[in-house]
């Protein structure tokens, strides 16, 4: 039985310490993957010639419980929230059951739109 021998490992594998050292993490919510920022940047982009006015997006957004619907511009600081309306108030207004159906999600953004 001969001896076996030992395999060799490329140099271009290895990272070395000046690697590390100037390695840029990607931002949070990219990480999490939470935000596809290539995407975000052509959703908010306003054209040129509107010049300085926001782009306004309507966001509606269902969890178990709820639904949330809310008029939102970019700004550099961070997303700006106009007005929101969430099923939850529809009480008030004399739905009482279903706060997460087809007709809830109607009455939510109409109340939204009506703000």
């Amino acid at each position: 039985m001969g001896k076996r021998k030992a395999k060799k490992r490329s140099n271009s594998t290895l990272k070395t310490t000046s690697y590390f050292k100037r390695f840029q993490v990607k931002f949070a919510r990219r990480r999490l993957g939470k935000t596809d920022y290539y995407a975000r940047q052509r959703l908010i982009l306003q054209d040129k010639n509107k010049y300085n006015s926001p782009k306004y997006r309507f966001s509606v957004r269902f969890t178990n419980r709820d639904v949330i619907c809310q008029v939102i511009y970019a700004t550099i600081k961070g997303d700006v929230t106009i007005c929101a309306a969430y099923s939850h108030e529809l009480p008030k207004y004399g739905m009482k059951a279903g706060l997460t159906n087809y007709a809830a999600t109607y009455a939510t953004g109409l109340l939204c739109a009506r703000r």
